[in-house]
């Protein structure tokens, strides 16, 4: 039974997925503004056929160019994140050649970054600044790779020189920088019983792991509950990225802890910012 759902699961992915690629496609060739929320309906759906069960706590930023900041754990991170949020990724440069993935990737218009070369790196940087001007919010993970999903490892400063891009002048004339929003991501569930640390490897993707049999295990194993809260904004004013990437890891770290140990109340995960219409919030 779990092989026939995971083989009925994957066929349908597919489909859906060849489909709605064409249609991305389309709206981005005529700057049409569903470009932008197309891909938030779509991995709802994915959500949906997955199994993931996903509550959230606290609002996304919505109204301004945001980077939100997080741990990385596994490949559904992607998804869960853009289920919840009209997002684009930065992620690293090598994965615009994946097979399938990387054409997924380049259609939610993730900035790609080259993390060897300085040039790259600057302007990587520009086109964050101007899509972070434009007003879209953009999700960086500065671990710089993936964990077990038990801990947050050390956040990558290197990783976050946008934040120290000048966004403008207040009417006081004092200059802003780019907003920054911690999120944690947390697997908390597996058919609806506690996740334990054994069960992890199903769904966190790290280390060697190979992508495909790793997909293909974790869809035979079955429904996921997940927990994603968001934290308030670091305070406007703050300089320097690497006591913005500092406070913003302990805080990703903080939030872990909590959703691990169970620490969040059904009360607190129902005042979700998720998008009207997003991924149903069943408390965990």
């Amino acid at each position: 039974m779990p092989t026939l759902r995971a083989f009925f699961i994957l066929t349908i992915f597919l489909l859906v997925t060849l489909v709605s690629m064409f249609w991305q496609k389309f709206l981005l060739r005529f700057k049409l503004k569903q470009r932008k929320t197309f891909p938030n309906r779509f991995h709802r759906f994915l959500c949906k056929l997955f199994g993931i069960r996903i509550t959230v706590i606290g609002k996304p930023i919505r109204d301004r160019g945001v980077l939100m900041v997080g741990n990385h754990a596994s490949y559904l991170d992607i998804l869960i994140i853009s289920a919840i949020a009209r997002v684009s990724f930065v992620g690293r440069s090598d994965v615009a050649d994946w097979p399938l993935f990387g054409t997924m990737a380049r259609l939610q218009e993730t900035v790609f970054i080259m993390r060897s070369k300085r040039s790259g790196a600057g302007e990587s940087r520009d086109i964050i600044r101007e899509r972070l001007r434009e007003g879209d919010a953009l999700v960086l993970f500065p671990e710089g790779t993936t964990t077990d999903g038990n801990r947050v490892i050390a956040f990558k400063s290197s990783l976050m020189g946008a934040v120290e891009v000048e966004m403008g002048t207040d009417k006081a004339g004092v200059v802003r920088t780019v907003p920054v929003q911690p999120f944690s991501i947390a697997y908390v569930g597996m058919h609806g019983m506690p996740l334990g640390r054994e069960d992890r490897p199903f769904y966190a993707w790290y280390g060697d792991m190979e992508l495909l049999p790793h997909l293909w295990e974790g869809l035979k194993a079955g429904p996921l509950d997940v927990v994603v809260e968001f934290h308030p904004p670091i305070a406007d004013g703050m300089s320097g990225r690497k006591k913005i990437a500092a406070l913003a890891e302990e805080t990703v770290r903080s939030g872990l802890r909590r959703a691990l140990s169970g620490g969040r109340s059904a009360t607190a995960a129902n005042e979700s910012g998720a998008e009207k219409g997003d991924v149903a919030q069943s408390p965990v």
